[in-house]
This record gives structure tokens, sequence and C-alpha cells, in this order.
């Protein structure tokens, strides 16, 4: 688990045990107006930042509903909770004193065996999930989150501890599809609940946003990986990115980002390749590294036409987590088949091109270009190769274009000059040489007519020859 968020949550329940109740010495006395117990009372530690959590491969989940970010109005802090009994305080005090994770739970685990419903006994189970973690106990840990929940289903410390590491077990492929159920439920209810998160006593209203935004971080985490998995990208591209954002370096996040872009559809080729860039850049090891940016580099080329400005990509995204203002990457916009028949036209005579070509014209281009070549053609002999598709003794169905041949589809119909002998006859999808002259065609589909059509023999290549025998000599004794 990643140490940072670790600490997050332990300094939740450790400073909410520094942060002791109201001793019997000063409480109220009964019926002198008891404060309430208020959600999310203890205090964490002032600053704290999540940290980079560990890449995981596999992409898991369902889909989420949007993000949310942590906001709002500045929040009111939570109420002191007191204790009226002299015992149950010494044994709340005690136990939270310890310094000794082992003996902290001890101490905890009795006190809420004493007193079952104690006011602090959120607070107690906070600091018995840190202090699990602490001695890294996850079962233990997950137990007492689950504890949690069940006396404040609003408890944020526990549902982000649980999000947190739903999620990345799942994107590791432990029991993924469960893991990763839960971490939508957890990320859902996480964001839910940060919307009505009392501030801790003591916290000021930037470090409480800070504080708000990392946990928003946490949830939306686990809402975009989810989605993701789910092929919801708009809610993933829209959840990753909140999280992304209070995390820049996590690869974990920001190449799942990356794919939430370039899997859409449409693709959001700009954004996919700048976030896939950076993930490359905060890869954990150099193979990952070396996988992504090879990655990042074909999207990049195939987008732009060629790889021209690549690094130029690769500069900006070392510099920054986000695209730069007015970041773009222009679009390779290929040549319309008009375009490419007029171009051909140009470049080549009718007699240099090849079947394929004179396809594109006379389907694609303008009636000009196609007078152009169809007059150079019709009603000449010309000798070719193509692929028989079916074969009749008087009629030959070919394709000679090479899309055509993958398509197995016929762009020539030949006329034979006379039946063709059985013994002679070629097989369906085999190759053939003919001769034909061109006499008509349909530009869509496109099909050449030929009539005076014959084989045509390839005389065949000639045997190679032996090397000469070397004549065995025997040397005559001296």
């Amino acid at each position: 688990m990643n140490k940072t968020l670790v600490a997050i949550v332990v300094a939740f329940a450790g400073v909410a045990g520094a942060q002791q109740p109201t001793s019997p010495a000063t409480a109220q006395q009964p019926g002198a107006g008891t404060q309430q117990t208020q959600p999310g009372a203890s205090q964490p530690a002032q600053g704290a930042q999540p940290g980079t959590t560990q890449p995981g491969t596999a992409q898991p989940g369902a889909a989420q509903p949007g993000a949310a970010q942590a906001g709002g109005a500045p929040a009111q802090p939570a109420q002191k909770k007191e204790i009226k009994d002299p015992a149950e305080y010494n044994a709340y005090v005690g136990a939270v004193q310890q310094q000794n994770p082992a003996a902290k739970i001890s101490g905890l685990e009795a006190f809420l065996t004493q007193y079952p419903n104690s006011v602090m006994k959120e607070d107690a189970l906070e600091l018995l999930m840190g202090s699990y973690q602490q001695a890294g106990n996850q079962q233990k840990m997950m137990e007492t989150a689950q504890r949690l929940l069940q006396i404040n289903p609003n408890n944020v410390r526990a549902l982000a501890l649980l999000a947190y590491t739903e999620r990345t077990a799942a994107q590791a492929g432990q029991n993924a599809q469960q893991n990763i159920a839960n971490a939508k439920q957890h990320g859902q209810a996480g964001l839910q609940a940060l919307q009505t998160f009392a501030k801790p006593e003591g916290m000021s209203d930037a470090d409480f946003q800070k504080l708000k935004d990392q946990m928003s971080g946490i949830f939306n985490a686990a809402v975009g990986i989810a989605a993701l998995q789910d092929k919801d990208y708009k809610t993933a591209q829209t959840a990753l990115h909140t999280a992304v954002q209070t995390n820049e370096k996590d690869f974990s996040l920001v190449y799942p980002l990356a794919l939430s872009y370039l899997q859409a559809q449409p693709p959001d080729s700009v954004n996919g390749i700048w976030y896939a860039t950076r993930a490359s850049i905060v890869a954990p090891t150099p193979q990952y590294k070396q996988q992504i940016e090879s990655y990042a580099k074909s999207v990049y080329t195939k987008y732009h036409g060629s790889d021209q400005g690549w690094q130029d990509v690769v500069t900006a995204a070392n510099a920054s987590p986000e695209p730069p203002a007015g970041f773009a990457i222009q679009q390779y916009v290929p040549p319309t088949p008009a375009q490419q028949a007029a171009d051909l036209v140009k470049q080549k005579t009718p007699k240099d091109m090849t079947f394929a070509e004179w396809e594109l014209i006379l389907s694609a281009g303008t009636p000009e270009d196609k007078d152009k070549v169809w007059n150079e053609i019709k009603g000449k002999p010309l000798i070719m190769e193509g692929q028989l598709i079916s074969g009749e003794p008087t009629k030959l169905q070919i394709a000679a274009s090479q899309d055509d041949i993958d398509a197995k589809r016929a762009d020539i119909i030949l006329e034979m000059n006379a039946p063709i002998p059985a013994r002679l006859m070629p097989k369906d999808g085999g190759t053939v040489d003919f001769e034909g002259t061109p006499v008509s065609y349909e530009p869509s589909p496109f099909v050449m007519m030929m009539d005076k059509g014959s084989l045509v023999q390839k005389a065949p290549a000639p045997a190679a020859k032996k090397p000469p025998a070397r004549r065995r000599t025997t040397k005559k004794p001296q």
C-alpha cells in the first residue's frame, strides 16, 4: 500500500487520539445540553499529501457515475465529544496513548468490548483501523473499516481506505471483479460523504479544503478505473482526470486516463497522446517506459501522419503534468480518392500505371481524367495476372487489384476467344495469367469487361545447371 496514503489514514486516527475527549472533571452535567457526536470528528494531520500508488496492469471494473470534486461552502468544525464516566475516560486515554501498535490494538479492542456504546466508539475504531494498518495487518484493517461503516456509513476515513485498497488490488489482478465492484461502491459513497464531511477541530479552511481534495482524488480513482473497465469513457475521463490532478506521478492513474481518451468512440487523440506520453515519463520501470513511449509515439504518428514534432510533445510533457494552454496536434487528413486520382494522372502516363491505379481513376477521377486513361487502354490487348474468383470454359471472373483479391471480388470479366479445355481450366482461387482486350467498364462497383481472352502459359524457369563432376585422380607413387 502507498506509504503516504497510509500516513494520511493513520494520521486521521492518531491525531484524533491526541485530541482527547472532554474529561469528567470538565464535562457538563446530564441535562445541561450534552453535545452530539459528529461524523468525522477526529483530526487528521494538517497538510498530509497522498503519494503515488503502485502501478497495476489489469483494468477490471464496472460503470460509475460522474466524478465529484470536494468543495462547497466552508464547513463548520466538528463538536468536541465528552466521556462522563471516569473509568471509561481512563480506559480510552490509556489505550490511545500507547506508542506500540500491538499495545494500542490490545487497549482499543478491550475498550470497545467494555464500552460498546461509548461516545468515542467511532474515534476508537478509527484509531484501531490505523493501528492495524501500522502493524501491517491488512485483513484486520479492512474488517475494522467495515465495522466503522456499520456505525457510520459516511465515515470518509473508512471509505477512503477501502476504496483505495480495493482499487489497487483490482488493478494488480487480485480478485479483480469483486474488488473493483467494492471499490465502485465505496468510491461513490465517499464522494457523497465528502459533501457533509465536518471540518476537524483546529484545522484551517485551507487545510480542510486540501484534505477534501486529496480524499476526492482517492474516491475518483476508484470511480474512474471502474468506469474505464465498463467502457464508460466519459465518466472515466472526468473521474481519472480529477484523481490525476491530486497524484500527478501516479502511473496507475495516468495511463488509464490516457486509455480513457484513446479508447473512446470517437477517440480524443490529442488528450490521449498527451497522457500516454506523461505515463511513459512517470512509468515505474525502464521496460514500462519504453513500451508506453513506443505506444504513444505510434498513436502520434498515425494521428499526425508522421513522427515530425513528436520530440516537442515529449519535452512539453516532461515539463508539465497538464497540457499547456492551446496545446494541439495537427491531424493528418488523407487525400480523397478523387485527389489521389488527380495526382496519379499528373505523375504517370496510363501505360506506366498498375491495374489498381486504372481502377482508382476510372472509378473516382474526373470525367477528363477518366477519358485520358480509358482512351489509352480501350481496345488494346493487355497481358495481366490475377486471381480467379470463378470460371467457366467461356468466361472468367478475375480479381486483379490487391484490394479486390483480399475481398474476393471480381474486377475483371474476361470473355474467352474459345472454350478452355478441361485439362487447362484454372482452379478457383488460383493465380491465372491471361490476355484480354478492354471493351467497357462500370465505375461503381468497379468492373472492367474484356474480350478476346486467352490463357497465357508462362515459360518454365530454366533448370539450374549441375556443377561438373570432379574427376577423381590417383597419385602414382614416385
